[in-house]
């Protein structure tokens, strides 16, 4: 039972950091009362590969090859 109310309280706190994220620094705006928050959050997300990311990245690595082989 103590590890479903743990494993809940995790997921809602991960949920909370996320909604926090959304309404605040992915706008563009600081979090009140601790702008903190919304830096480290934006630091986190700039440091985590994206989608986008890594398709220039492979497009890079491809058109690297296409030379070498040139």
């Amino acid at each position: 039972m103590i590890s479903i109310v743990l494993t809940m309280l995790v997921i809602l706190a991960i949920a909370g950091v996320i909604v926090v994220y959304v309404a605040f620094p992915h706008r563009g705006e600081d979090v009140p009362h601790a702008p903190w928050v919304g830096e480290a959050l934006r630091n986190g997300v700039n440091s985590l590969p994206t989608l986008d990311n890594q398709r220039a990245r492979e497009e890079e690595e491809q058109d690297e090859q296409e030379r070498q082989h040139q």
